[in-house]
């Protein structure tokens, strides 16, 4: 059987099983999926479903975003997202009114950082385009007289 693309999937659930002092056959019984099976995803054979990875990850007590990060089902700043709205949802020293407020800051510093990033690389585009304009022989900007 040809290995897929989850190499780095298989050795990095190897590894959280080894931390967490498990076996294969302990790991596989506890996340409910066979020992075979198991055995394929670790060695990048076979490539979980995100419904197994959850299954795997609350067995290895890790976050399921971490193993979608892995698995490329998730990207790392949604991961990242995810884990930062779980803290705040999680903290019991603040209640739910301040929590939701929290999260409705934290969401509209999010899009206005990527408003402002998507307004950098238009900007940059744009520079770029207007540097690569017409050239005189003499390399000088077209648009331009050499005493400028």
């Amino acid at each position: 059987m040809a290995s897929l693309n989850v190499g780095n999937l298989g050795e990095y659930l190897r590894e959280q099983r080894r931390n967490a002092q498990l076996s294969l056959r302990q790991l596989a019984d506890a996340a409910g999926v066979s020992n075979p099976y198991l055995s394929q995803i670790e060695r990048g054979l076979r490539k979980p479903s995100a419904e197994i990875l959850q299954q795997l990850a609350k067995a290895l007590r890790i976050s399921a975003e971490t193993l979608y990060v892995q698995a490329g089902i998730l990207d790392e700043r949604e991961r990242e997202a995810l884990e930062t709205r779980a803290v705040i949802l999680a903290d019991p020293s603040i209640n739910e009114r301040q929590k939701q407020v929290l999260l409705q800051i934290y969401e509209s510093f999010r899009k206005e950082n990527a408003t402002d990033a998507e307004a950098d690389v238009t900007t940059d585009a744009e520079t770029d385009a207007s540097a690569d304009g017409p050239r005189k022989a003499d390399g000088s900007d077209a648009g331009t007289s050499p005493s400028q």
